[in-house]
């Protein structure tokens, strides 16, 4: 299947190229030529089919003309090496539990099968370069691509953060394993790691040196699959009798996430509708209200993988509904919360259910319980483990919070980074510097 770029400058490119560029030659993000539907027969017995089997036939949809079938199963099947499942938190919402992979995120989906991928198209092309990754991160998707790429021949992962503004055992998930993984701290945002990310993909020096690529969820490989457990959740919905009138909320930073449900729905998910939960960096939230996006800089909360002023995938969905906010509207609803009330809702939650949210479940939660409709049943997306947050989550609600034996270890290390400015000139010295 070829790609296109958001921006139409440039010509329709191969999966292979889209996988290794990253980004587009005209700063656009890729988008698959075509989105299948999937045939009725798959939505009346995917309650009888395994996570990996159903997500085996949405991964053909989408790579089967350019991987080996095989090749592409094996890929699904390593990558879904766990469960992803659907709890019941109150009488009408359910939470799908995301966090049960390797680094206790959801992006463990998303990052196993683009390494998987990636390696895949690298063996394949017998490549005399190593393939340098370069990723942004507000916490998780550093963690979950630097584990997943941790040791693969002929791969360099640099993962740029945010300094001071990722949760302690985050950042202890990518800065303490070294090999093949260097973690950047930047004296900035999310935002300006981001920035430093994209500019280099545009830089024709760096381009022509070396072979570069992302891992943020700007990646084909890395937001299309994410797209499998939207299935999973309508399946294990349905096994209760309880898939009608499904609405699912996602908490929303970068967008690659609800990207990839909105894909499910057009593949022919028979969801109602989504909702995309933002805390106070809420440009989203604004756009459905006025019709106008007006990106801004990120400001810092207790979800502070939502800390995204500027969404990137913003332009996948505006492409999507070709440009229709009118269109967006009927499928996409919004809600907003402060760390107020955040706090305050897992407080409550877990008072009221004994279920214990992360700051970013929270808000999936709480869009969920006031915007739900009579006769609706609300599935939010719970991103990552409590855990992740412990200060935070420990404080709201007064009880030690036991840590899982995966993150125990990896705060065992120690701590390896270099600090750089947020100025485009230091970083692209760095790499001229570092770069093989």
């Amino acid at each position: 299947m070829k790609y296109y770029s958001t921006n139409k400058q440039v010509e329709n490119v191969s999966l292979e190229e889209a996988v290794v560029k990253g980004l587009a030659d005209d700063k656009g993000l890729f988008m698959p030529y075509e989105i299948k539907k999937l045939p009725a027969e798959f939505f009346e017995n995917i309650d009888k089919m395994t996570f990996q089997e159903m997500s085996f036939e949405v991964a053909k949809a989408f790579f089967g003309e350019d991987v080996e079938e095989e090749a592409l199963k094996q890929i699904v099947y390593d990558t879904l090496s766990f469960d992803v499942p659907l709890v019941q938190v109150s009488e009408r919402i359910y939470s799908l539990e995301l966090f049960h992979g390797p680094t206790l995120a959801f992006k463990d989906v998303g990052g196993r099968f683009m390494s998987r991928l990636l390696s895949y198209f690298i063996k394949k092309q017998g490549a005399d370069k190593n393939v340098n990754v370069l990723v942004a991160t507000s916490g998780d998707t550093g963690s979950a691509v630097a584990n997943c790429f941790l040791g693969v021949e002929g791969i360099n992962v640099y993962v740029l953060y945010p300094k001071g503004l990722v949760s302690a055992i985050q950042e202890c998930q990518f800065t303490t394993l070294g090999q093949n993984i260097t973690a950047l701290e930047v004296e900035g945002t999310f935002d300006d790691c981001q920035r430093l990310v994209k500019s280099a993909f545009m830089d024709a020096e760096l381009n022509e040196k070396f072979k570069l690529t992302s891992a943020n969820s700007i990646n084909v490989a890395r937001f299309l699959p994410q797209s499998f457990y939207y299935f999973y959740a309508y399946a294990q919905l349905k096994k209760l009798g309880k898939e009608k009138e499904a609405v699912i909320c996602v908490p929303s930073g970068n967008f690659g996430n609800i990207t990839a449900g909105l894909f499910a729905k057009h593949m022919g998910l028979p969801v109602k509708r989504f909702i995309a939960a933002n805390n106070r960096n809420d440009i989203f939230f604004e756009y459905l209200k006025t019709g106008e996006y007006n990106p801004r800089p990120s400001v810092a909360t207790l979800a502070n993988a939502m800390d995204v002023g500027d969404p990137s995938n913003f332009a996948r969905v505006i492409d999507l509904y070709k440009n229709s906010h009118a269109e967006i509207c009927k499928e996409i609803g919004g809600a907003r919360y402060t760390d107020e009330d955040i706090t305050e809702t897992i407080k409550e939650c877990y008072k009221n259910t004994g279920y214990l949210l992360d700051p970013h479940g929270a808000c999936g939660y709480q869009a969920l319980y006031d915007l739900l409709q009579n006769g609706e049943q609300g599935v939010f997306l719970e991103t990552a483990h409590p855990a992740k947050f412990l200060s935070t989550v420990e404080n709201i609600i007064g009880e030690k919070v036991e840590i899982p034996a995966k993150l125990q270890e990896f705060m065992k290390g120690t701590k390896q980074s270099v600090e750089i400015s947020k100025e485009f000139e230091d970083f692209k010295g760095y790499l001229l510097n570092t770069l093989k």
